[in-house]
């Protein structure tokens, strides 16, 4: 009887510490990695605009008349960065084109087929709740009236939330139509969709924030209103 008593209480420490591992792996270890990843996505980014001038040999300023088009987005590449002051003005993470498990890794993963920043649609955007750096862990603070500010590298584009958060199920795909039903819009405008799961634990739901571009302005000018301290 004692050796069992033993053998059991042994493997129960056993358990026990291989879940306080596991558990310390979900909550620190993929964050650490996913901040470092995520940082990396941003310093890329970075880099990149700052060689655009000279890319391709092309001049350092060209004809307001004939503006560069802008690149087509790459799947699994980083082309923005987010900033939302509400999240805490050190809140900044990498948007990459797509929604795929590893790309929301990296950082924030834009809904290919949605529209593109800025431009007259719904650009729509997924993160995580909890882990992998947990980049929306405080979705549910969000309001009427935050700003959501994104960059390309050239230009600043601020939107304003109107409704949100929002909860529903994941097959309510109608949340990121060009124009949701359940939005309040009634028509075609520059539209912006913040989506990530509920509970912070779970995934039987999402959370929704919508919000419509409220202004731009070229990054020479420095940060926009929303930014500043």
């Amino acid at each position: 009887m004692r050796v069992i008593v033993r053998t059991v209480s042994e493997l129960c420490i056993t358990v026990g510490t291989v879940i306080v591992l596991f558990v310390v792996h979900v909550l620190f270890w993929t964050g650490v990695k996913a901040d470092h990843v995520m940082d990396d996505q941003i310093d890329r980014l970075r880099d990149q605009w700052a060689q655009v001038p000279a890319r391709d040999g092309a001049p350092a300023h060209r004809p307001a008349s004939s503006p560069a088009p802008p690149p087509p987005y790459r799947n699994g590449e980083p082309f923005a960065i987010m900033y939302i002051p509400r999240l805490g003005f050190t809140w900044n993470k990498p948007v990459l084109e797509g929604t795929a498990t590893g790309t929301l890794k990296k950082g924030l993963g834009h809904y290919a087929g949605t529209a593109r920043l800025g431009q007259t649609g719904n650009f729509s955007v997924a993160g995580h709740r909890r882990t992998y750096g947990d980049p929306f862990k405080d979705f549910p603070k969000l309001r009427r009236g935050d700003a959501v500010v994104l960059t390309d590298g050239t230009t600043w584009f601020t939107y304003r939330i109107d409704q949100g958060p929002y909860k529903t199920v994941p097959t309510d795909i109608e949340v990121i139509d060009a124009v949701p039903r359940k939005s309040g819009y009634t028509r075609p405008g520059r539209y912006l969709t913040l989506t990530t799961c509920d509970p912070e634990w779970g995934h039987s739901h999402r959370l929704i924030v919508w919000a419509h571009l409220d202004s731009t302005q070229p990054v020479e000018a420095g940060k926009p209103k929303a930014l500043r301290r």
